[in-house]
This record gives structure tokens, sequence and C-alpha cells, in this order.
């Protein structure tokens, strides 16, 4: 195989071949490239899934043909759609789960996107209505929001203003978010699984805050929830937080199926309360797929094979074998948390108590012959992937290391990765020569 042409001589890579070459040439090339990737089972930086079963899988390829947006042409995959919105709002506890409002998305950032223009543009319309400006807007949230809502301000001009975390704040809740809002607040971002730290941001209480806020301004401003992770974990192992549709100011939710929803990459949803805070001016009917499709998003054309591997998974695991799954996670965190607090080298600072995902920092004093980015080259050596990363503004100073848990990541990958953990702090600590300042990369070999 490999003495034949193209496998034994090197084809064009920036410019596209002058000839073709064999099917099973131009496979084992691609394939043989993206071995050189990392283990998706030890990359412990993604939320993203990267495990499905075998009836999963054999489903995904029989659809992945499927566009979704031709409702005429795949008008049973459009009905599926409809129902997993259907099942969301009802898992979110919307008012009315049979007439909700939403649409799919290639993942959350898409989604929240779709739901920062529906807060402006409610917004413009009521300062409309009210015979004021509708410059200057603002949307309010914690300086730990992931990038794509920095983007959301960036592309569609809103000031984006960030309430600092800090070592006695690590979350939005709520405290002087007076000082923040003002008449050109088109809302409150709430992180319902904080990126940096995995880390719950208290829904209910951002709303008690703004409840004061409108009696004693008279400022109505509304929630989005950014529940990119956390709104597929708690409704099925933490009922009892109370941060869905259930509080009154949530306007609206997203999550990211390809995450703890458990589907392959990208898939998104978003939905809203009701119609009153989607703008109609928002959605567009097409015809020239064959029907009339009202559509909802930034992209048109989108598979739709992800949105049936959703629905596979409602039906394959109901409400049960979710809260399984999300617990077992759950298990392994709390494992590798009670692990990690026994390490002289490393401090905590957040625990995987909310989503299962733990951050530790260098304890304070402990060495300055190493840092987390040597931890970070020695763990990769072994086939982790673990990133390490400043915290956002107001704690730049702070370095921290986070591991996510997700399903595929079983207690005994999760043994071996302490057992690796332990020996490589171990291989650092025996070293005597300095290392770089801290940030800097390291620059020996084993």
């Amino acid at each position: 195989m490999f003495a034949r042409p193209g496998e034994s001589t090197e084809l064009a890579r920036f410019s596209i071949p002058d000839a073709g070459s064999l099917p099973e040439t131009a496979y084992q090339i691609v394939h043989d490239e993206v071995a050189l990737d990392g283990n998706a089972r030890l990359n412990l930086a993604t939320f993203v899934g990267t495990w499905m079963d075998s009836y999963a899988e054999k489903l995904f390829v029989n659809t992945f043909d499927k566009n979704l947006i031709d409702r005429d042409e795949y008008q049973a995959t459009g009905a599926i759609e409809s129902r997993c919105l259907v099942m969301l709002a009802d898992l979110w506890h919307a008012p009315d789960p049979q007439s909700v409002i939403g649409a799919s998305t290639t993942g959350s950032s898409e989604a929240c996107m779709l739901g920062g223009l529906a807060l402006k543009r409610r917004w413009q319309h009521a300062r409309r209505s009210a015979g004021k400006s509708t410059g200057s807007p603002n949307l309010v949230m914690s300086s730990a929001a992931q990038v794509c809502w920095k983007k959301f301000c960036n592309y569609w001009e809103v000031e984006p203003r960030f309430v600092p975390i800090s070592e006695e704040y690590r979350v939005l809740d709520g405290h002087d978010l007076g000082s923040y809002v003002d008449e050109n607040t088109i809302g409150v971002v709430a992180l319902f699984g904080v990126t940096y730290t995995g880390m719950y941001e208290p829904v209910k209480q951002i709303a008690a805050a703004l409840d004061e806020i409108q009696a004693s301004r008279g400022l109505d401003i509304p929630i989005h929830v950014d529940g990119a992770t956390g709104a597929f974990v708690a409704p099925f192992i933490q009922p009892e937080i109370v941060w869905d549709f259930r509080v009154s100011r949530v306007a609206s939710i997203n999550v990211s199926g390809h995450k703890y929803g458990l589907v392959y990459p990208g898939l998104g949803w978003v939905l809203w309360r009701d119609s009153t805070v989607l703008p109609e001016d928002l959605i567009f009917h097409v015809t020239y797929l064959g029907g009339e499709t009202p559509t909802v998003g930034l992209s048109f054309t989108r598979p739709g094979a992800q949105v049936l591997l959703q629905y596979y998974l409602f039906l394959r695991l109901g409400r049960e074998g979710y809260r399984r799954v999300q617990l077992a996670m759950h298990d392994v965190a709390r494992y590798l948390s009670q692990e990690v607090i026994k390490m002289p080298q490393l401090e905590l600072w957040s625990d995987g108590s909310d989503i299962p995902a733990l951050t530790w920092r260098l304890r304070d004093g402990y060495t300055n012959n190493w840092n987390l980015y040597h931890l970070s080259d020695r763990l990769r050596m072994k086939g982790w992937q673990v990133p390490t990363y400043s915290m956002p503004d107001d704690l730049t100073d702070l370095t921290v290391q986070r591991i996510v848990i997700r399903n595929g990541l079983s207690r005994d990958l999760a043994e071996v990765f302490i057992a690796d953990l332990h020996a490589e702090m171990s291989y650092l600590d025996s070293l005597n020569a300095p290392m770089p300042a801290v940030g800097q990369r390291p620059g020996f070999h084993h």
C-alpha cells in the first residue's frame, strides 16, 4: 500500500493536485495525518463530547446527508427538531412547552448570538415606542464570560460591561449589579456553568438583585441564561437549583447538545420563554425550498443528523438514563477533587460540585522551580491534555489548570490520571536547576 504512487511521494498540500488519486490513497493520507491529533478520550480540556454508542454512530452514518433547513424535503427531521424543543422546554419548566419558541443551532455560540440579538431588538422596540434613543446599548455579564459574548458585543455594536470576578466573588451573583446597569442595558447574562471554572452563577439571586433595581429605579432588565454546560446537568442531578424559566425574569436559555447533551459536535439549542420575548422581525420566512419555512438562525444550510442524535438520546436514555450518566461524571469529579486536595503542590479553586469540571492552582510558596505550564507539558507526554491559563481581568495574576470530566472518562482512567499527575509533579520536584519564569514555557526535555 505504502509503495503506491501518492504514498511514496508527497502530494500537493496548498494547491489542488492536477490529477486525482485512488480513493484508498486519499483516505490513507488523510487518515494518517489526523492520527497525529491527540487522543480524544484523554483530552481533559474540552467540554465537547467525544463518545457515542454504536447505534448512535449507525444513525449518524445513515442521516448525515439531511439538510435540516429544507423542511419541505425532510419533514420528519423538522418535526423531530420541534419535538426536541418541546422536550427541552418541559425540562426547563417553560410556562407552556407546547407553544415554545426556539431553534437548533450549530452550537452554543450561535445560540448565544441569537439570544443576544433578541435582547437587543426587544430593547430597541421598547425604546422606539417610548420615543427614546436606541443608541449605546449595553450588555452586563461576568468578566469570565465565554468569548462568544465578546464577539456578540463586537459584531452587533453593543457595549460589554464586565462585572469582575475576584477571590471573594468568584461568580456574578448580583453583588454591586446596580453599578453596571442603566436604561440602555439590554439584558444580563447569567453563566450557568462558567467556562473557566465550571461554577454556576446563581440565576435566582441575580434575578432578585434585578427585582430590587426595578423597584428602586424602574429598570425592567431581562436575563439570558448561558447554560451551554449546566442546562443539561442541573435538571437531572441538581433539581433543587432554581435557574430556568421558573425564574420569571429569564427570557431565554441556550445549551450545547454536543457537551453534556452527549451528542457529537456541533449542536446547540436556544429557547425563548414565549413569543413576547422573541421579536417577530427576527423570524424569516422562505419559500424557495418548496414550502414556507420560518427560520431563526445565523446559518442556513445545516446538517440534521445531530438533531436526530439528540432525539435518539432522549429516547435511549430518558430522564433516568441522563441522571445516571451525569451522576457517574460527578462521582469521578468528586474522586478527582478528593485526590487533588491531598496533594501538597496544588490547591483547588473550584471542586466540580456544579458541572463536573474542576480547577486548581499551584499552592502559594510551594516552589519557584516549576509552574503549571511545565506540568501541562509533562502530562502531555503521557497523552493527557490539561490546559493551563490565566484567569480573566482583575485575576490575571492567578494561573490555574482545569480538567473537564465527560462521558467516557471512567473512574479507572481517572485513577490513571491521578497516578500520572503524582509522577510528573514528583519529577518536576526532583529537578534542581531553576526553571523559566512563571508563564514561560519550559525548554527542557526528559
